[in-house]
């Protein structure tokens, strides 16, 4: 399958291809490496193979059932939980960033009048991820399209109003970040409903699907995708030249339109997903789009059961699969670090106890990862 190259479509060349030298030894970058695998290169020059977790929120240890926890081990501070919790825990256990830390808080349909709601907690300011202290991806709030969110009305993606209020979003989040080498870079979206919904009476997708069955609905999908992608992207290059652009985290189980990716490719340096789908499948998805774009892709959300049973998704089996596909980046495990209501998985639950053998498991499969990233970089 031959790749997206810009100019096949009509565009103009990546923006992103110019990089200034003294940038490339400072920030994330992606790279092909020797025998053609893609892989981070770190601001020390290292190669790595991404191994994130997701979804972190601290309310989880005020529960009353968690036994003061929070007071006696944490102090009340939020600053002691990063530094003296989750960043030890999470390099204990071979993980070497946060893939996104907001986790689902509330699950319910009421609150909505029909909607089904997921609401997540907020994402951490600049100084949280300080407090941190380790590599980090952060979701730029550009759009509320997520599959699961049903409270905000789409905006007008071609309005004046649209293209400020990305402006604002750069200006709040990237200039404040736009000089940490912790950071490797933004995200857009959560699953966005680009041509799909889950209650089309309730919230419709960006674009009506029915544009994929004609050359000018196809035409005027992409157009109206490239808008998007492009006014993100000059957002954030305004207030941050350094970091990566990570773009939507696309539903692989869902209905994905080739125009809107193809829109994305000269403005994004990887191609994000979410794929909770069975462990050769996600590999055959990502092989498909980076095949069709010859961007590197990232698996942004997955889970593996954290509990043995019939049907059991193994993260070691699933982590050396992904290890060895040439064109993945990483893998940021849908967690969460604290089990809560909404979420009944953890690997720690709202008493701070972990749980030993999920927690073996990654130990183990992590360390082989880095050593595999190690011999093939070597």
């Amino acid at each position: 399958m031959t790749a997206w190259g810009a100019a096949a479509w009509g565009c103009a060349s990546s923006p992103l291809e110019p990089r200034a030298a003294e940038a490339e030894k400072t920030f994330f970058r992606v790279k092909k490496h020797r025998g053609g695998h893609w892989f981070l290169t770190s601001p020390s020059g290292e190669a790595v193979f991404s191994i994130g977790l997701n979804h972190i929120d601290s309310a989880t240890l005020r529960f009353g059932s968690s036994g003061g926890v929070w007071r006696e081990r944490f102090g009340n501070s939020e600053q002691r939980f990063l530094e003296e919790g989750v960043r030890p825990d999470l390099q204990d256990w071979g993980f070497n960033c946060v893939g996104w830390n907001q986790e689902i808080v509330i699950r319910g349909e009421r609150l909505t009048d029909g909607g089904i709601l997921h609401r997540h907690s907020r994402s951490w300011t600049p100084e949280e991820y300080r407090w941190l202290g380790m590599p980090y991806c952060h979701l730029l709030p550009f759009i509320q399209s997520h599959q699961w969110e049903y409270e905000s009305r789409l905006p007008d993606i071609r309005s004046v109003e649209f293209a400020e209020w990305c402006d604002y979003v750069a200006r709040n989040d990237c200039a404040r970040m736009a000089d940490d080498p912790n950071l490797i870079g933004y995200f857009y979206t959560d699953c966005p409903i680009w041509i799909h919904t889950r209650k089309p009476d309730f919230k419709p997708p960006i674009l009506d699907p029915a544009l994929l069955e004609s050359e000018a609905g196809r035409r005027e999908m992409f157009e109206l995708a490239t808008v998007y992608y492009r006014t993100t992207q000059e957002a954030i290059r305004r207030y941050d030249p350094n970091h990566l652009i990570l773009g939507d985290r696309y539903e692989a189980r869902r209905p994905l339109a080739e125009p809107v990716i193809r829109a994305a490719v000269p403005y994004v340096d990887v191609l994000s997903f979410q794929d909770f789908g069975p462990t050769e499948k996600v590999v055959e998805n990502l092989v498909h789009w980076h095949e069709a774009t010859g961007l590197p892709t990232l698996l942004a959300d997955a889970s593996a059961r954290m509990a043995d049973g019939p049907g059991r998704q193994s993260y070691s089996e699933q982590i050396k699969a992904l290890r060895e596909l040439d064109s993945c980046i990483g893998w940021h495990l849908c967690g969460a670090y604290l089990r809560n209501t909404a979420r009944q998985r953890g690997i720690r639950n709202e008493r701070f106890e972990p749980d030993e053998a999920f927690i073996e498991e990654l130990r183990s499969a992590n360390q082989e990862t880095a050593a595999y990233v190690r011999a093939r970089t070597a």
